[in-house]
């Protein structure tokens, strides 16, 4: 049986959690440091006798859950009642600020059989590394507690979004998609010295590359899939790709087809926004049976190319039609490399629009509309 959830310690009666750690039936109280100093007012002692934990196991990791287990010595073993668990962040510069800073990193538990599993959105992030380290403690008739030594730090990193966690994602896409509109190509904007260079170090084919981190944090594709990235777009007026571009004069234009087709396999990988009013797409264009395929069809939805809210591919009169999503702005991923004689190249007219890059963008983590319940 699943071990109860945790709760926050509560500095507060106006704590977001309250509810929820009232659901759970558990207790919240305040807990001293790691380091063993406590608060004048904290109620808690020393107790050398209750066992240390050591040998910490983490396991079955998600984007928002794990579940910890650890060895303990007999003596005193009865006594134990609760176990303290100390979650923060590893520090490092490139860790995600999204976490709520008005929750506790602190936990208790009644204790419970081993491994007990801690979840929850409000303090787990996904592809986040952590340091947790745990206490025992037994609660006194008084109401106060004595508790053992911290065990010692152990570090563990969460989860990607999994399948049914991009499904959700792609359930509030689809509410914003808006209606289709026809194109006929594929396009991708690069400076000339892009295209220079692979015409002379690629024998004239573009190769995928790693995703950047832009987009959700527990995206499973970003600095994994590789692809190319391309843009299907065009203008409500013309029916063509839009002028301005923000990644480049030159752009490479190939017909849709040529990408997309029965021999292709679509998946949606990402929703999201960059605090704009206007929201991205990622979908992945993949040959079927490719390495490509093999790896979105693990961890990403797949979409049916005739019928979906954001790209589709069709036959009508004996001629391949395509549409794609009006009220989305969609990145497109191709998994293959691409030979530039499949198109062309031709410097475009409009403005290099910097402001509008998604390069390593990092989502808006409180618009309601692409974020779903689970750590930011």
């Amino acid at each position: 049986m699943e071990a109860p959830r945790l709760a926050h310690t509560m500095s507060s009666p106006t704590s977001p959690c309250e509810e929820v750690i009232k659901n759970l039936s558990l207790e919240a109280i305040q807990l001293c440091d790691r380091d063993g100093t406590k608060s004048q007012d904290s109620g808690i002692a020393e107790m050398e006798e209750l066992p240390v934990p050591h040998n910490i196991k983490i396991s079955n990791i998600t984007c928002d859950s794990f579940k910890i287990s650890w060895d303990m010595d007999s003596k005193s073993k009865d006594h134990i009642t609760h176990y303290f668990i100390d979650l923060n962040k590893k520090e490092n510069k490139n860790s995600n600020k999204f976490k709520h800073k008005d929750v506790p990193t602190k936990l208790v538990a009644k204790a419970v059989p081993l491994p007990m599993t801690v979840r929850g959105h409000w303090f787990l992030s996904p592809r986040t590394e952590y340091t947790v380290a745990v206490q025992t403690a037994s609660k006194q008739v008084d109401g106060d507690y004595v508790v053992s030594e911290w065990s010692e730090i152990i570090e563990f990193c969460t989860a990607d979004y999994s399948k049914v966690h991009l499904t959700q994602l792609l359930e509030k896409a689809e509410v914003i998609a808006g209606r289709m509109l026809k194109l006929s190509v594929f396009y991708r904007n690069q400076h000339k010295e892009y295209f220079d260079y692979i015409r002379e170090h690629h024998g004239n084919a573009m190769q995928p590359s790693v995703k950047d981190n832009s987009g959700s944090h527990g995206s499973p594709i970003s600095g994994k899939l590789e692809g190319i990235f391309f843009s299907c777009n065009t203008e409500f007026n013309t029916g063509k790709p839009p002028q301005d571009s923000p990644y480049g004069r030159y752009r490479f234009e190939i017909a849709a087809e040529k990408l997309f087709n029965p021999n292709t396999n679509l998946y949606f990988g990402d929703f999201y926004c960059m605090y704009t009013a206007y929201h991205y797409v990622i979908l992945v264009i993949a040959p079927v049976g490719s390495p490509g395929d093999e790896f979105c069809k693990q961890r990403l939805p797949q979409l049916n190319i005739k019928e979906n809210k954001f790209l589709t591919c069709d036959e009508e009169d004996g001629v391949m039609v395509y549409h794609h999503a009006q009220d989305v702005i969609l990145e497109v991923i191709y998994t293959d490399p691409v030979d530039l004689s499949l198109g062309t190249v031709a410097e475009i007219t409009g403005h290099q629009l910097m402001s509008l890059s998604t390069a390593n963008a990092k989502k808006d983590p409180s618009c309601k509309t692409c974020n779903i319940s689970v750590g930011r």
